[in-house]
């Protein structure tokens, strides 16, 4: 009876393990294609479960990739001004709004700004983390331990890379692509 009852025990914590990691990846929709997300909840938790909520109750959907600087990150999630589907939408000031839930404290970790990295937009206050996020196009060593990196692309960079490019200078985007939806895998 032991026996069954520490394979049970072992079956039961396997499967369980294997539905929490399923819960940890999110599929990005995309006019280009689809983007496949993981999160790293043990590295940035409060991060993570802030881009799910808005997520998963589609925040995101329609939100406007604003600021876009090749070579360097794609950025995005201001659910305020951002969102093309919005009466607040608003172009001009996509990038200065955020959600109206409380701000995030920092969660610096050891997670290098590598190609696919998504990490926490912020204004100078490193607890100023809301709802917009950026995903790396390439590594960017001068942000490590200086924004919350909380997840990476797994699958479909390519349609990452896709993602039209703002200006030189400021990377502002005239008529930019948008996210269609991002949920839980």
């Amino acid at each position: 009876m032991k026996k069954i009852s520490y394979l049970f025990i072992l079956i039961f914590g396997l499967l369980n393990t294997n539905t929490l990691a399923q819960n940890n990846f999110m599929i990005l929709k995309l006019s280009y294609g689809d983007v496949e997300i993981e999160l790293y909840p043990d590295k940035a938790p409060n991060h993570v479960k802030r881009f799910k909520e808005l997520s998963d109750s589609g925040k995101y959907d329609g939100v406007v990739f604003h600021r876009v600087i090749d070579g360097f990150m794609a950025q995005t999630g201001d659910v305020k001004f951002g969102n093309s589907n919005s009466k607040d939408f608003n172009l001009s000031l996509a990038g200065t709004g955020g959600s109206d839930l409380p701000n995030l404290k920092a969660e610096f970790s050891d997670i290098a700004h590598t190609r696919g990295i998504l990490s926490a937009a912020r204004s100078a206050d490193p607890n100023s983390a809301n709802s917009q996020f950026f995903i790396c196009f390439e590594s960017a060593p001068h942000l490590d331990r200086q924004y919350s990196a909380f997840g990476k692309v797994v699958k479909g960079m390519e349609f990452i890379d896709k993602i039209k490019k703002g200006e030189s200078n400021s990377g502002a985007v005239s008529n930019p692509d948008k996210i269609i939806s991002i949920r839980s895998k």
